[in-house]
């Protein structure tokens, strides 16, 4: 499945130029990047959000204060960013046109992302989601869709994104600093 928009790739180039934005912003307008980054990966960008971990933003805090800032900025924004995606699959549950063509299409994205997230609704619930959302460099747009087709709940919803985002960031940081231990 391509995740580019036209002949010339518009949507890669956009991500590229996202991530890009990221890897240079510096002082504190980085942030403002961070937030709307986040928010744009939780449902149309198809990007790693760890980038963010790597942004050099020199915000004259402490190291911990300035990762901790960029971890809860982006938490904060995929919750946001997540909310549309809730709401844009709450009213696809009510377009059966939309379902019905993507059941049909080449690859069952419903099909697959529904059998995974209704194990992970049925088994953990919202907790379910922020855990799949804990994985990192795993595209996580899809299991948004899916929990936002499948669930009613916009505060727990939001709870959860938030949650899970924050630990994905956690889980990558103990991971890059489990290796470098080893190195």
């Amino acid at each position: 499945m391509s995740t580019e928009f036209g002949q010339n790739g518009e949507l890669l180039n956009l991500v590229d130029g996202f991530d890009l934005a990221i890897e240079t912003a510096t002082g504190w307008p980085g942030i403002g990047l961070v937030f709307i980054y986040s928010f744009l990966i939780a449902f149309v960008l198809p990007g790693p959000s760890e980038v963010v971990l790597a942004a050099p933003l020199e915000l004259g805090l402490p190291s911990s204060a300035q990762l901790a800032l960029i971890m809860l900025c982006s938490a904060f924004g995929k919750a946001l960013g997540s909310l549309l995606a809730f709401h844009i699959g709450q009213e696809a549950k009510r377009a059966g046109p939309i379902i019905r063509w993507l059941r049909r299409s080449r690859f069952d994205v419903i099909k697959w992302s529904e059998n995974r997230s209704v194990q992970l609704a049925q088994t953990y619930g919202y907790g379910g989601l922020a855990g799949a959302l804990c994985i990192p460099f795993f595209p996580d747009t899809i299991s948004i869709y899916a929990f936002a087709v499948l669930e009613e709940d916009y505060t727990k919803f939001a709870l959860a994104t938030f949650l899970g985002s924050l630990g994905r960031l956690l889980v990558t940081i103990l991971f890059i600093g489990g290796a470098f231990t080893f190195i």
